[in-house]
C-alpha cells in the first residue's frame, strides 16, 4: 500500500525529536563565518524559471546562511491535516482528551522524516534556534506536547523535510537567477492564505535578478 504524504510523516513523528547533535548538523555551525551575501533569516522565493519540481513556485524561510551550507523550510507546502490526538499517539503521548487538527507542510527534499516546528518567539525552550525577533524553529517532541495542552507558541507552522545546501551551493544558484530574496515576515509565514504566498513573496522581493 503506497503510504501518503499525511501518513508518512505521521509514521516518522518521532524523529521530530532529533538529537541536538543531529539538529546542529543539520542546521550548520551556528558558529561558522557568515556568508558574504548571507541569507539567513530572509525569505527565498523560487523564480518563475526554476523548474524543478521539488521547489516549482516555492517559498522558503531560510534558517541559517553560512560559509558552510544553508538549510530552509518551504512554508507553502501544505500536504494535509491531521488530528493533534494522532500526533500525540504516534509519539508515544496518547490523549483523547486532546481535540483540533494539526497541519503538516512539506519542508523541503532532504530528510522528509525530520519534524521542524517554525513558531513565533513567545515560545522558547531548549534547542529553539532563534531566526530573527519573531521567527524561531524548535524541533522536539516537547513543543508538540505544548501545543496540544494548550501552552505552545501562538503561531506555528508545522513541516518534515528541509531544503539544504551546501558550502557555496546557493551562491551559485542565486547567481545563476533562479531565487529572488525578500526581508523575512512572520505575517507572510504563518497567516497568508498559503495559495497567495509566492505572489506576495514576489511583490516584496528585494531584488531583480
Amino acid at each position: 500500500m503506497r503510504l501518503t504524504w499525511i501518513e508518512r510523516p505521521l509514521l516518522a513523528l518521532a524523529a521530530i525529536a532529533l538529537p541536538a547533535s543531529l539538529l546542529h548538523a543539520a542546521l550548520q555551525d551556528p558558529g561558522a563565518a557568515p556568508s558574504a551575501a548571507s541569507s539567513a533569516s530572509q525569505i527565498l522565493i523560487a523564480a518563475p524559471t526554476l523548474r524543478d519540481p521539488r521547489f516549482d513556485h516555492t517559498v522558503i524561510l531560510m534558517v541559517r546562511h553560512n560559509t558552510e551550507g544553508a538549510l530552509g523550510i518551504v512554508i507553502n507546502r501544505p500536504v494535509g491535516e491531521t488530528p493533534l490526538k494522532s500526533v500525540l499517539a504516534a509519539i508515544g503521548e496518547k490523549d483523547d482528551s486532546v481535540t483540533g487538527n494539526l497541519r503538516i507542510f512539506y519542508g523541503g527534499p532532504v530528510q522528509p522524516e525530520v519534524g521542524f516546528v517554525l513558531h513565533s518567539t513567545d515560545y522558547q525552550r531548549d534547542g529553539t534556534v532563534k531566526i530573527d525577533v519573531s521567527l524561531a524553529m524548535t524541533s522536539s517532541r516537547e513543543i508538540l506536547r505544548d501545543i496540544a495542552s494548550g501552552h505552545g507558541p501562538q503561531k506555528t507552522l508545522v513541516a518534515f523535510g528541509y531544503a539544504g545546501w551546501g558550502a557555496g551551493q546557493l551562491e551559485g544558484e542565486l547567481a545563476l537567477h533562479g531565487w529572488y530574496t525578500a526581508p523575512g515576515d512572520s505575517k507572510l509565514v504563518f497567516d497568508t492564505d498559503r495559495e497567495k504566498v509566492w505572489d506576495d513573496a514576489m511583490a516584496r522581493r528585494t531584488q531583480d535578478l
